[in-house]
């Protein structure tokens, strides 16, 4: 299947699940790994699918492609998860062609969070683009697709209070704690994880809790210590696991490992109450730890659900978010259209060239010798031209009043 046998805008489409439809547990199983999207995009060409990304965070896992059908990314895309893709065809939206743009439009925006305005999502869009470029999945109509989406979102960012004040799941995780914790001056904090919603939770705890009784643990020992000197916190060893879980009231997850790293059994034999928040999708912690009457444990969901003054504030600022998506959708659309354009454009201007060198030619335009002055002509013809073709369709006609304008100089 050749590239021009696929109409881009029109096989343009993204299917996935998101924190509307599926729990934690759900999304869990259709989480894509950096290994996994490896996996997807070199086993892409025999499901007849080129241009693609996945976008695979704790709200959500989609895929966008360019493809004949929705069912070729869907099946792609299941190839490689732990769910099945039965479950997924049950649970998953498909959008195609323009509604499929202003998904992502939404999505990079922060509209389709589970925290309004969420400004993490713009790191992980940049990612699995950077991801998929890298491979040779994002050509010309994606690329420019993707960098609009972007220009709103930054556009966004910089004159509406959409994603104003400090709202993130990684917060919300330590508002919890502050909420739920009536003193935390004795209280020991174990941090799992120190990638970046690690490292985020950890700066939010330093600087909004103020306490500094807190072990952080990393399956890579540097990035801990490195993250621990900056606000000189201790480390330990995840060899020393067991030991940490018993000696923590507070333990927030943020590994993001395949299968659970805490387990019931780490905690049946326990004593004291334990606070565990867990960050990851799939979920680290075992869900039957919730049997225990010792121990709390919050997930992702349960975070999203806390309100406060920042998220009604934020939700009056969608309309502004929403003028501005449109505005940029409207570009977008626009250097579509005139895509359909270029090759007569192009032959226009070869003509043009063409007709400049002519020696049977006199009068304005001979006396044109210079190169950049015939430039600067042909480009402002076609510019016209170019205007015209937008908003009729009548080709014929525009080439030939293109050479018209263009003699009569």
């Amino acid at each position: 299947m050749s590239r021009k046998q696929i109409a881009e805008l029109s096989n343009f489409f993204v299917t996935g699940i998101n924190y509307k439809k599926t729990d934690t547990e759900v999304r869990g199983s259709f989480a894509i790994s950096p290994e996994q999207y490896n996996n997807i995009l070199e086993l892409a060409a025999g499901f007849e699918v080129r241009d693609l990304f996945v976008l695979s965070t704790c709200n959500r896992s989609e895929i966008y492609g360019i493809a004949d059908h929705p069912e070729q990314l869907a099946d792609l895309f299941c190839s490689q998860t732990h769910g099945s893709a039965a479950l997924f065809n049950e649970l998953a939206y498909r959008k195609n062609g323009l509604d499929a743009i202003r998904h992502l439009f939404d999505v990079g925006a922060g509209l389709d969070s589970q925290i309004l305005g969420d400004y993490e999502i713009v790191g992980q869009l940049r990612q699995a683009m950077k991801f998929a470029k890298e491979r040779g999945f994002i050509h010309s109509f994606l690329e420019r697709t993707l960098n609009q989406v972007l220009q709103s979102s930054k556009e966004i960012k910089t004159n509406t209070a959409l994603s104003d004040g400090t709202v993130s799941v990684a917060f919300a995780a330590v508002q919890y704690i502050r909420d739920n914790i009536p003193s935390l001056e004795d209280k020991k904090i174990l941090l799992l994880g120190t990638g970046k919603i690690g490292t985020t939770t950890c700066k939010n705890l330093v600087d909004y809790l103020g306490t500094s009784h807190i072990t952080l643990m990393n399956r890579t020992p540097e990035k801990a210590e490195h993250l621990a000197s900056a606000f000189d916190l201790r480390t330990a060893s995840m060899e020393n696991l067991p030991e940490e879980i018993k000696n923590a009231d507070i333990i927030l997850v943020a590994t993001n490992a395949v299968e659970p790293i805490i387990l019931y059994t780490d905690l049946e034999h326990i004593t004291g109450k334990k606070l565990i928040i867990d960050l990851s999708i799939p979920c680290n912690v075992e869900k039957s730890v919730t049997d225990l009457k010792n121990v709390k444990l919050m997930d992702v969901d349960g975070l999203s659900k806390l309100k406060d003054e920042t998220l009604l504030r934020r939700a009056a600022e969608v309309p502004k978010a929403r003028v501005i998506i449109q505005a940029h959708l409207g570009e977008l659309m626009e250097w579509h259209a005139m895509r359909r354009h270029v090759p007569v454009l192009k032959q226009v201007k070869i003509k043009l060239q063409e007709i400049h060198g002519s020696s049977l030619l006199e009068g304005p335009i001979t006396g044109h010798s210079s190169s950049a002055n015939r430039d600067q002509k042909i480009q402002r013809v076609l510019n016209v031209m170019a205007t015209k073709l937008r908003h009729e369709n009548q080709r014929g006609c525009f080439y030939i009043e293109a050479i018209n304008e263009f003699i009569a100089g």
